[in-house]
């Protein structure tokens, strides 16, 4: 019973982390679109940024 248990656990975090990983690509393809769109965009003047870092 304690073996089906844990490995039932397994399974549980495993997809978790999967789930996880999976929703921090997209964040991090969004981000990615944001800033390209960000950079061609900015105005043309020399040092002129779009953020404000």
């Amino acid at each position: 019973m304690v073996p089906l248990l844990l490995v039932l656990l397994l399974a549980l975090i495993l997809f978790g982390a999967g789930f996880a990983l999976k929703a921090l690509w997209w964040i991090a393809v969004i981000v990615l679109v944001v800033w390209l769109v960000g950079f061609f965009a900015r105005p043309k003047g020399g040092s002129a940024r779009w953020y404000r870092w």
